[in-house]
């Protein structure tokens, strides 16, 4: 080829999709971020449990709603995780069917979590104003969780759509895949909260 040839178009040539790694390392952050206020707000909680032990609301005890609600938010975890696995195998559709029932699923996970909330804040202890110490505290770390479910919630939405529009195959499904480290770590973060609830209260009623 001579100093003034025309270079070679680039038509031909395959088209490389832009990397996730600069999305992989935000996310990862983000869950970090996420994980150091959890635990914190956890040992803050313990230790005031610790402190307030001799309590009568200490003896309080959990609705055997949140044992659904535990139910649900593993099945929303498995269902995204079945996902991550179906959109490198190019199973479009069942990527998106695993998605969307993960959303939906989610939002019961809300309705039974709110519902066991209700029916925590509601007892006669608490009414008379003799509850609001620890179970106060159990109230205000469920409701934390239940906020970052609903930002799952819409993120997982998002990301049902755009499966059902063919934005990810074998090559770019890092949003799927975020989406299953996401409940992943609801799920554990919830595991841990309520196993610290049980301990400190009178267990499940």
């Amino acid at each position: 080829m001579g100093p003034f040839a025309m270079p070679r178009s680039n038509k031909n040539r395959p088209h490389k999709l832009p990397s996730d790694h600069r999305a992989q390392q935000g996310g990862m952050l983000f869950l970090l971020s996420l994980v150091i206020f959890f635990l914190s707000s956890l040992l803050l909680y313990g230790l005031y449990a610790y402190w307030r032990r001799d309590d009568p609301q200490s003896q309080m005890p959990l609705p055997l709603t949140f044992l659904i609600s535990t139910g649900c938010l593993l099945a929303i975890s498995g269902l995204v995780h079945a996902a991550t696995r179906t959109v490198r195998r190019q199973k479009r559709w069942q990527t998106s069917i695993l998605l969307i029932t993960s959303s939906i699923a989610a939002v019961l996970f809300m309705y039974v979590q709110f519902r066991s909330m209700r029916t925590m804040m509601s007892g006669s202890d608490v009414a008379e104003g003799i509850g609001r110490g620890v179970i106060g505290m159990v109230f205000v770390l469920a409701f934390l969780h239940a906020l970052h479910v609903a930002g799952g919630i819409i993120s997982l939405a998002i990301v049902s759509v755009r499966s059902v529009l063919g934005k990810y195959d074998h090559e770019r499904h890092w949003p799927v895949d975020f989406a299953a480290h996401y409940w992943h770590f609801l799920d554990v973060v919830w595991l841990m909260m309520l196993a610290t609830f049980w301990m400190t209260t009178g267990g499940f009623a």
